[in-house]
């Protein structure tokens, strides 16, 4: 049975995937400077050495530019690998190739490692669908940053990449949601 949560989160993730689509190019490429130079600014304030973050998908806002910053910089990178038993094993992608991933995403190729990697890093950057003003993170519905992030015993600075639009008031939660340190959009990063 669906719960009214559930039902406040389908509705809401389908108005967001529409203002996503109504994005236009222009709009898309200035979101994405102002993105990649707030993830910059963000990975230099925390002196972080080692950051986890996931390939953008076209709908997403992008994160090449500062991944492609960030190994430039001998920032040590970790891509997520979605499995199907609903974990995340994690990847450098060291030899530069793109996969299609569970769900159609975009991730890359290389030699796995195993959900305990993420445990080593300095800061994590994950996608989200929106996040409310009090930190809490809601994503796309299958649960895998929920998870990692929930199971972690040391968990370093988490920051939910969104676009400006999709920082709102609150968003539905329920108990396996988990909240954020902060959100960097294109024009700011907040932190809670």
């Amino acid at each position: 049975m669906t719960t009214d949560t559930e039902n406040r989160k389908r509705a809401l993730r389908a108005e967001l995937r529409e203002g996503r689509r109504n994005l236009t190019s222009s709009e898309q490429e200035h979101a994405s400077a102002g993105l990649t130079e707030n993830l910059q600014s963000l990975t230099l304030g925390l002196s972080a050495r080692s950051v986890a973050c996931y390939l953008s998908a076209p709908s997403e806002p992008d994160t090449r530019p500062y991944l492609a910053w960030a190994r430039a910089q001998g920032v040590r990178v970790l891509f997520p690998v979605s499995r199907e038993d609903g974990l995340l094993d994690w990847t450098v992608g060291e030899d530069g190739q793109e996969l299609v991933g569970l769900f159609g995403m975009p991730e890359p190729s290389g030699e796995l490692l195993s959900p305990l990697a993420i445990n080593d890093v300095d800061l994590i950057l994950v996608p989200a669908a929106a996040i409310g003003r009090d930190g809490m993170r809601m994503g796309w519905g299958k649960g895998y940053f929920d998870k990692t992030l929930g199971s972690m015993e040391k968990c370093p600075p988490v920051y939910a990449v969104v676009y400006d639009s999709e920082f709102v008031d609150e968003v539905p939660r329920e108990r396996h949601d988990q909240p954020v340190n902060g959100v960097v959009t294109p024009d700011r990063i907040i932190d809670f």
